[in-house]
């Protein structure tokens, strides 16, 4: 690498190592296909929320090589950058995948005694307006030392959003949503906008896990698919099931809420988005578009560009997020909302 070009770690879902390269424009200088991370360079500034296919987004400042097995802790206090002077927290962190996964107890066990080493140092000083320090390790015996600033990155460990699975849930996808909502909502907007008795349209709904993370929340939910809801989805008083087509489907009045997780082309989904907005039906909106097997950037920025332009044309304000969830496969999710920060 030029040590005169800024550097970044970016993760990211397993096999979309060149779409996230791609995205940022800038030179991949480790993208090893199918391990969840890449070394980028050239680019003086990256946005992590403009970027759909990074997890994280991380300065890289070095990487330290064969790590001795008995003493990994004084090579990586040496390899630490003099800027920033401080952190605000430690994360130890590994690639998501199968061999990363075998590294989660090593970390785990490093975790106390490098966070303890730190703080004697005065390093570590839990402040969390300050850059966290990130340790990435793709194997035992190599570490790349990074940083996050906190109002540019994921705040979650490994860029990854835990949310729990409900026993009673329909589906798996309820996750998705789940996970959608820690990930494109702070604490204060969930509260704003996920209060009981809200409306929301479900489309595409079946077999109901979206409508039942939303049931969840309170909302009352409109759910249309011309195929059947499973389980308590079927029966649940909040919920009322349409047998039509979510396509054609449209509320006598508009709703607080429209989701939509159907497996369409991605450009026919943001036009039925981008018509219930121009109509005024919805405030906000969560959905996925599900990706061609090939060039999957410009087929997402030719959707989101389509909706951006709609939108401006029609002289509305409007926040427009996509980010490829960790329940996502094939597919980023699109979060909508006339709402603006």
């Amino acid at each position: 690498m030029n040590p005169a070009l800024p550097s970044w770690l970016v993760y990211c879902r397993p096999g979309f190592e060149r779409d996230c390269a791609e995205e940022t424009q800038a030179k991949p200088v480790e993208a090893n296909e199918n391990s969840g991370y890449l070394v980028l360079q050239g680019k003086a500034k990256l946005s992590y929320k403009q970027l759909a296919f990074a997890r994280q987004l991380l300065r890289l400042h070095g990487e330290v090589n064969d790590l001795p097995e008995r003493d990994r802790l004084a090579p990586l206090l040496a390899a630490l950058p003099p800027e920033p002077q401080q952190f605000g927290a430690l994360y130890l962190e590994v690639p998501d995948t199968n061999d990363g996964k075998t590294l989660s107890g090593f970390t785990k066990r490093f975790q106390p005694l490098l966070e303890d080493a730190l703080r004697d140092a005065t390093r570590l000083v839990g402040d969390p307006c300050l850059p966290r320090l990130h340790i990435f390790f793709p194997s035992e015996n190599r570490a790349l030392i990074a940083s996050s600033d906190p109002h540019n990155s994921n705040d979650a460990l490994n860029g990854i959003h835990r949310v729990s699975m409900a026993s009673d849930a329909p589906s798996r996808s309820y996750l998705k949503l789940a996970e959608a909502f820690e990930v494109f909502l702070d604490k204060q907007e969930r509260a704003q906008w996920l209060k009981p008795h809200m409306t929301a349209v479900d489309l595409g709904a079946a077999p109901g896990g979206w409508t039942w993370q939303l049931v969840q929340r309170g909302l009352k939910v409109t759910a249309v698919d011309n195929g059947p809801l499973k389980g308590v989805a079927a029966s649940h008083p909040d919920i009322r099931h349409l047998r039509q087509d979510g396509f054609k489907f449209r509320p006598q009045r508009a709703v607080d809420w429209v989701v939509c997780d159907m497996v369409e082309q991605p450009q026919r989904v943001a036009t039925l988005v981008t018509e219930w907005f121009v109509g005024g039906l919805a405030t906000h909106a969560i959905f996925n578009l599900k990706l061609p097997m090939k060039k999957r950037v410009s087929a997402l920025q030719a959707a989101l560009d389509s909706i951006r332009s709609a939108l401006n044309h029609k002289g509305l304000r409007h926040r427009l997020e996509a980010k490829q969830l960790y329940h996502d496969r094939e597919e980023v999710t699109v979060f909508l909302t006339r709402s603006k920060r």
